[in-house]
């Protein structure tokens, strides 16, 4: 009997012991910081551990998808009704971005290398083949009107040439030369007298199979949150961009800018070069990529808004004071001098005007919104979409003849899809890591839990040892014979 009583109150006081243990992990968070300081540890670029492998040479497919819109209607238009465009796509390319030339500065706190990109058209995930026909606006025609618009006598031969040619504001090219370039009958002529101009136009010319200059990254040995932030870029100072290709047409996700370990209130800082400017992404949601938890980041209307709304967009204005309105951004600039316009695709939260000015424009959130998807425990990206839209600005220019009595309106070209998603093998290692996160982060709670469970035993061990005792009593005689 004293034996059971023995067993019965150390059974109370290890239920007590372990409920205090319990509450004083959960309210120290020592097992969290413990999952963090271990991330820590391997969110870092050296050689060895899996962030610098997979940094080096990304193992998830990234695709590049284009989206081409073609002109049903060019006489119309130029006679001064609104386009009718058809969306035309996907054209789809597999893009390869190994890191080149790495070479550790500093003691290992920085690295620097060349990311060389490729781009393998995928003829099975595309619409049609490379040699498909698109009839579009003559993106070198307007740039040169564009640039001679004040000049009466310049005007008039360029005009003169134009009327010549079967080009004219509006033209029909393939989607491998609109891409990747063609030679332009009227850039040869002009190369004439400015012997320095290219004549060969592509909206990714020279872009496939090239790199854009040296990157300098920080590794992440000083502190994690700088784990693959870009230092400076061909020399120049670069802050938090998730990549630097300045002024191309296109860029990448590599070198993301992001903080391991994220909270929902950090602000993600991305694309930098279609808008010669970074772009950022706030919170969204959460959600779930292949099993594993992730906080969604996309960017706010407001990159996009009018001087009005955002005044960070003034400089977009081109020239000063002369904003297209909200949605849209004017990036001549940085495409030397022609009149790019870079928005949403299909002016998704752009102004209602652009939407209406061109039929066949159907924006959709879930269709064209840019997107990514970042585990907050590892800071690895699952799944990002870019998605945004190439546009030119065409307008009536009276001493061009080509431009017949054309609306002023914003005419979209094509929009891409860059997009990657989480390979299965390292979405498997991904899944066991956080499953490891959620038992090493709830042995405080499992703790308390025991703690309650051997509680309620004791409590019940207590009771039956009493019931016996009371019972028998109550069964006595009141009167012995």
């Amino acid at each position: 009997m004293p034996l059971k009583s023995c067993c019965i109150y150390s059974t109370g006081v290890f239920s007590i012991l372990i409920l205090i243990l319990g509450i004083a992990l959960v309210l120290s968070n020592v097992f969290p910081h413990f999952v963090q300081s271990m991330v820590k540890e391997e969110v870092v670029l050296k050689n060895g551990t899996e962030a610098f492998k997979d940094w080096e040479n990304p193992p998830p497919p990234v695709y590049m998808q284009f989206y081409f819109f073609n002109l049903t209607n060019p006489m119309e238009v130029l006679a001064g009704d609104r386009p009718a465009v058809v969306q035309i796509g996907p054209y789809t390319y597999r893009e390869y971005r190994p890191m080149e030339q790495v070479d550790f500065l500093d003691n290992g706190t920085k690295v620097t290398a060349v990311n060389t990109k490729t781009y393998i058209f995928q003829r099975n995930m595309s619409r049609g083949p490379e040699s498909d026909l698109i009839r579009t606006v003559n993106i070198p025609a307007m740039t040169v009107m564009e640039m001679f618009k004040n000049n009466p006598l310049a005007a008039n031969l360029i005009s003169s040439y134009m009327r010549g040619k079967d080009d004219g504001l509006f033209t029909t090219r393939t989607v491998g030369e609109l891409l990747w370039g063609y030679e332009d009958g009227l850039l040869k002529a002009l190369k004439l007298f400015k012997h320095d101009l290219d004549d060969v136009f592509g909206l990714f010319y020279k872009s496939n199979a090239s790199n854009d200059g040296e990157y300098v990254f920080f590794t992440g040995q000083q502190n994690y949150k700088d784990f693959a932030r870009v230092d400076t870029w061909n020399g120049a100072s670069s802050l938090n961009w998730w990549s630097s290709d300045e002024c191309n047409m296109i860029n990448g996700t590599n070198g993301a800018s992001f903080h391991p370990v994220l909270t929902k209130d950090e602000m993600l800082y991305m694309f930098s070069s279609d808008l010669c400017r970074s772009l950022y992404a706030l919170y969204e949601e959460d959600v779930t990529v292949k099993g594993i938890p992730a906080y969604r980041f996309s960017p706010p209307s407001k990159v996009f808004a009018n001087l009005t709304v955002n005044p960070a967009n003034a400089g977009f204005c081109v020239p000063a004071g002369n904003c297209l309105g909200s949605g849209v951004l004017n990036v001549s600039a940085c495409k030397q001098g022609a009149p790019i316009i870079m928005s949403s695709p299909h002016f998704y939260q752009a102004d209602e005007k652009f939407v209406e000015d061109v039929f066949g424009m159907w924006p959709v959130k879930e269709q064209h919104q840019t997107t990514i998807d970042i585990n907050p425990l590892t800071g690895i990206i699952l799944q990002a979409a870019k998605r945004l839209q190439v546009n030119v600005y065409v307008e009536k220019i009276p001493t061009f003849s080509p431009t017949g009595n054309v609306r002023t309106l914003v005419f979209p070209v094509v929009y891409l899809n860059e997009s990657v998603l989480i390979d299965d093998e390292s979405a498997l290692k991904l899944r066991a890591i956080v499953a490891k996160q959620n038992v090493v982060v709830n042995i405080p709670f499992i703790l308390v839990g025991l703690g309650i469970i051997l509680g309620g035993i004791f409590m019940f061990l207590m009771c039956r040892q009493k019931i016996p005792e009371s019972t028998a009593a109550e069964r006595q005689p009141l009167l012995s014979s």
